[in-house]
């Protein structure tokens, strides 16, 4: 059965259009632009950081975040960045007696920034930095398995990239829901992995308080 729930961070519970949109600006490109080379830097299956190195080759994503910081423009996001079913996912998830938690490739300020949003509305929040170890390294996932009060097969994973959040928790033993949204999940969405890995395959957060009690209910 699952018990808990573990959320990523990034298109999953925060859309991120608007950061990466200051991201563009913050190199001087069109946004258009800078969007069109990170769908196709996604769809050649390489690592993200990499449409950074295409407008500005030597570009070192933490030094850029630490400088924008100094500049007065460092990365955020806030209530408005959520998307819609957030909330009501959440709130119906704890009410089905669910362990809720956030873990995500996320930055320290961001942790604090998530610890803000939804303190009280789960269990733990952990992130990258806080724990030294990055998706899709096993490492995280180990450090998952370890913070949650559930056995690793009582836990259900939730993230919008098959490579970064799908393929590994199952390898690490975990259950997967891919939810359709963000450029990862749209492009990756028809792909053998997208369709074949994940436990469940959801359009909005909403639905996974159903598919969990129709999966709990076999299982019981």
């Amino acid at each position: 059965m699952i018990r808990a729930v573990i959320f990523d961070v990034g298109e999953c519970l925060v859309d991120e259009t608007r950061e990466y949109g200051t991201w563009a600006d913050w190199l001087g490109v069109p946004r258009h632009t800078f969007h069109s080379m990170f769908g196709a830097v996604i769809a050649q299956g390489r690592d993200y950081r990499d449409v950074f190195q295409e407008f500005r080759p030597g570009f070192d994503l933490y030094t850029e975040r630490e400088r924008r910081a100094e500049a007065g423009q460092p990365e955020t996001f806030g209530e408005d960045d959520l998307y819609p079913d957030v909330r009501d996912s959440l709130a119906t998830l704890r009410a089905d007696g669910l362990w809720l938690g956030i873990a995500g490739n996320q930055t320290v300020r961001a942790g604090k920034i998530l610890r803000q949003l939804f303190s009280g509305d789960v269990d733990l929040i952990g992130t990258s930095d806080d724990w030294g170890a990055s998706k899709p390294d096993p490492s995280f996932f180990d450090r998952v398995a370890e913070v949650v009060p559930a056995e690793v097969g009582e836990m259900l994973y939730v993230g919008d990239r098959v490579d970064n959040d799908i393929a590994p928790a199952r390898v690490a033993g975990m259950h997967t829901a891919l939810v359709h949204r963000g450029p990862w999940a749209t492009i990756q969405w028809r792909s053998k992995q997208a369709e074949k890995l994940p436990t469940f395959r959801i359009d909005s957060l909403l639905e996974l308080s159903g598919q969990i009690a129709q999966f709990n209910a076999r299982e019981h």
